[in-house]
């Protein structure tokens, strides 16, 4: 009897999180290639049901290991809006991005998820890559 191979695809979950800004472009763009592999930028931000004292733990954790947290400062290109839903998703996805969107590097204890949007708005700059990092 001959062998049968089974290929198996995986399944993504698409997930955008809007922060309520004003002047917010929100993206979405997958491609699907042959073999279920997924190509596009990603992000990484806040879930929406992460505690206050949960995303500060997890901000000051990003901000000590590396994340850009600079344009977070009151003269900064992304402190407004002055939330820490909108600080630590911008803090997150400087991390995320600088491990080379690695597996895991987006979780933050459970506060963080994967978006395929771009939540950039205004001067405040989310980036997609690490070459914008």
């Amino acid at each position: 009897m001959a062998a049968t191979k089974l290929k198996i695809y995986p399944l993504f979950l698409l997930t955008i999180v809007i922060l309520g800004t004003n002047n917010m472009n929100v993206a979405a763009q997958v491609v699907v290639e042959g073999g279920g592999s997924v190509v596009s930028e990603s992000w990484c931000v806040v879930r929406t049901d992460a505690s206050f004292q949960a995303l500060q733990t997890a901000l000051d954790y990003a901000c000590s290991a590396g994340a850009d947290c600079s344009v977070l400062q009151p003269i900064g290109l992304c402190f407004l809006p002055n939330s820490i839903q909108a600080h630590a998703s911008h803090v997150f996805n400087s991390f995320y991005q600088k491990k080379g969107r690695a597996l895991g590097s987006c979780d933050f204890a459970g506060t963080a998820t994967i978006a395929q949007g771009d939540l950039s708005y205004g001067s405040c700059v989310y980036p997609s890559s690490t070459r914008y990092c």
